[in-house]
């Protein structure tokens, strides 16, 4: 399920370093899947995209459209997750989604 808000995340599963270094590493070294992620779930519309926050029932997204308003994304996790190894896991399944979604052939999985 996806929502297009701006509520605040309410379940607060990771601590605050393992967040931060997950959003480091999408928005350094995943820019282009986050755009995908926001192009599949929010608009196919979107211009950019960067993660903001995730927790245990879903990833937070902000995205941009071509007048630069920005639009929170949240897309919930195929299941609710607890553990650090299961986040990436959860944003595999969630890229894999965006590429069915737009008919993109996804990259290999490492």
């Amino acid at each position: 399920m996806t929502t297009d808000s701006t509520s605040a995340p309410t379940d607060a599963v990771f601590s605050h370093d393992i967040v931060a270094a997950v959003l480091h590493h999408m928005n350094d070294d995943h820019a282009a899947d986050n755009l995908l992620i926001a192009r599949a779930f929010g608009t196919r519309d979107a211009d950019a995209a960067h993660m903001v926050h995730l927790d245990g029932l879903a990833g937070h997204w902000v995205y941009t459209v071509g007048d630069s308003s920005e639009h929170a994304l949240r897309v919930e996790w195929s299941q609710p997750i607890s553990e650090r190894a299961e986040i990436r896991r959860e944003i595999v399944v969630l890229y894999d989604r965006a590429c069915a979604t737009l008919g993109v052939e996804p990259r290999p999985h490492d």
